[in-house]
This record gives structure tokens, C-alpha cells and sequence, in this order.
């Protein structure tokens, strides 16, 4: 061989040595995130899902990619979305709330760590909490369970109150059923005659809300729902104008200017779920891992929308808040 023909020989395989080494780099895993809402009205819960991840020593860009798929509130929409992210063959799925169901129904083989507000294993996802089994587990937040003890907790903040209106989303049947059970039950222990609302748009908030002009309830209780927590600002509009004491499961309904909320920290769930998604990428399998159940809850209470409605928070309430928004 003519040394110019070797030369030419040898810096073509040296040319494709790079080439052969990052053909044999395994790919980087890729997260389906399959979401109810929007991305704008969530943006603190997504950073919670990032820190979980980044836990794990996941972080999006670097060694984990993130593809998002959103509802923007139509729940129709959760099955093709759900089946796009199969069809993309993605390493796991992260469903959150009335997601997981969707994603069940579109897979049987992709790992999916589901958060839910209700009963996984009344809801047919696990087999138990303990040993899930199949290629499911996740975080139960519990929402249904707690529903009752708000209730109590808006009595005492109001305890003249005689009447109250129970804002549901019939879209989400299950949860509503459950919430209403509990709840209703803690009503008649209190004496408490209980009005059901119903919304599942913005303009059906806007209508729930018209017979406050002559029908005014002496409390608002809010289920715990997505749809809701996204029309936080909306809700907290329409009470301060009807001047009605508003309590729900969720904290971002009292930032936005309602009066209190108790629940599992939402942060926490959701950066538990980034945990679990991130554990599953290492290798963890979901039938081995028990679901998880929080155990930090929160007391919140908006002083300034209490002063504005007129009431005073019990000393004891205040001294069991975890945090007072003044």
C-alpha cells in the first residue's frame, strides 16, 4: 500500500471514531408529563417537579429531556394526549390528578407515577398502597379525606355561620362524590344546611355565584379540584364582591385573596412526584414501590381578607396556622 493511500485510510477511521463513540451513547431518557391545566397557572408546582428530579440527580436539558403535554382544563382531550405520549415511546410518564387515569387506559407497559387527590385503590390504579403492582404508583394528597376537617375549620372561623354553598366540578365525578359524601356528613354533625354549587367552566363559576345577590351563604366551600386552584383569581373576585368567607384545599386560592385553606403541602406532592419519576429512571420498578401518602399538611389563613370580611381569627386558630398572610 502507498503510504499516501495509508494516510488517507487512517485519518478516514479517525474521523469516524467520534462518530461510532456517540452513536453507542445511550440515548437520554425522556418524561412524559401529562397535565389537566395550563403551564402558566402551575408554574411553582412545575419548579417543585424539577427539584424532585434534580434530587435525583435528573436535570431537564442535561440528562433528562421533558416532553409536556397539556389539557389546558379540556379533560376530553387526556386520552390523545395520553396515547401521543405512548406513541412517542417515552421512558415514564408523570399523570397528574384525573391524568392518571388516562394514562392508565393508554398503556400497560411504561412506568406512570400518578398524583391523585383521592383513593387510589377505591379507583382501581393499585392494587394497594403497599405493593401497587403493574406499572403504577405515586402520591395520594388526599384531598377527599381532608374535605370534612375544612369544614370544620371554616366553622370555626365563622361560627354564626348556618349556611353554606359547596362549590363541586361535576366534570370530575368521582372526586366530587367523595368530597360531597364527607363533607355533607360533617354538615349535618355542625347543623349546617348545605347548598351543592356546580361549575366545571368559567362561566358557570360566573353563574354559581349570581344568586349570592339574594341568596347569600354565610360560607363558600370550595372542592378540592385543578380546574378550581386554576381560577383561583376568579373565585377570589367574585367572594370578595358577594363579601362571602371562601375556604378550599389548596393555597394558591388564599394568595390569590380567599380566606383560608388546609391540606397536604401541594409543593411537597408535587416535588415527591419528581422524586418517584426520578427513581423510576434509576431503575426503580413501580409494583416495588408503595404509594406515597403526605405527611405535611398546611393551615393557611389570609388575615387581610379576614379584615376586609369583618372577622376576627380565633387566637387559636392563629397559633395552629402555619403561615398567616398578612
Amino acid at each position: 500500500m502507498k503510504r499516501r493511500e495509508f494516510i488517507t485510510l487512517l485519518g478516514g477511521a479517525a474521523a469516524a471514531w467520534p462518530l461510532a463513540a456517540r452513536a453507542q451513547q445511550p440515548a437520554m431518557p425522556v418524561i412524559g408529563y401529562l397535565d389537566p391545566t395550563s403551564p402558566d397557572t402551575f408554574a411553582e408546582r412545575l419548579r417543585a417537579f424539577r427539584q424532585g428530579l434534580k434530587e435525583t440527580g435528573h436535570v431537564e436539558g442535561e440528562n433528562v429531556a421533558i416532553e409536556y403535554r397539556w389539557a389546558e382544563g379540556h379533560f376530553d382531550r387526556l386520552p390523545e394526549l395520553a396515547a401521543d405520549l405512548v406513541r412517542r415511546r417515552v421512558t415514564v410518564i408523570a399523570a397528574l390528578a384525573s391524568a392518571a387515569f388516562a394514562a392508565t387506559a393508554a398503556t400497560t407497559t411504561i412506568p406512570i407515577v400518578f398524583m391523585v387527590p383521592e383513593d387510589p385503590v377505591a379507583r382501581g390504579l393499585v392494587a394497594s398502597l403497599a405493593r401497587p403492582g403493574g406499572n403504577l404508583t405515586g402520591i395520594n394528597f388526599l384531598t377527599g379525606e381532608l374535605a370534612a376537617k375544612r369544614l370544620e375549620l371554616l366553622r370555626e372561623l365563622v361560627p354564626a355561620a348556618t349556611r353554606a354553598a359547596i362549590l363541586v366540578n361535576p366534570a370530575n365525578a368521582f372526586a366530587t362524590e367523595a368530597q360531597l359524601s364527607d363533607v355533607q356528613s360533617a354538615a349535618r354533625a355542625m347543623g349546617l344546611q348545605i347548598k351543592i354549587l356546580r361549575a366545571s367552566t368559567s362561566r358557570e363559576i360566573d353563574a354559581a355565584f349570581a344568586p349570592f345577590v339574594s341568596e347569600r351563604p354565610d360560607a363558600l366551600f370550595v372542592a378540592g379540584d385543578a380546574f378550581f386552584t386554576s381560577r383561583r383569581v376568579q373565585l377570589a373576585n367574585l367572594a370578595a364582591r358577594h363579601m362571602i368567607p371562601m375556604a378550599s384545599g389548596t393555597r394558591e386560592i388564599v394568595d390569590a385573596g380567599g380566606l383560608m385553606s388546609y391540606g397536604a403541602s401541594i409543593l411537597d406532592v408535587w416535588r415527591q412526584v419528581g422524586v418517584y419519576v426520578g427513581r423510576v429512571l434509576r431503575g426503580a420498578k413501580p409494583a416495588d414501590m408503595p404509594v406515597v401518602q403526605p405527611t405535611k399538611f398546611e393551615l393557611i389563613v389570609n388575615a387581610q381578607t379576614a379584615r376586609t370580611l369583618g372577622i376576627d381569627v380565633p387566637p387559636s386558630l392563629l397559633s395552629r396556622a402555619d403561615e398567616v398572610i398578612e
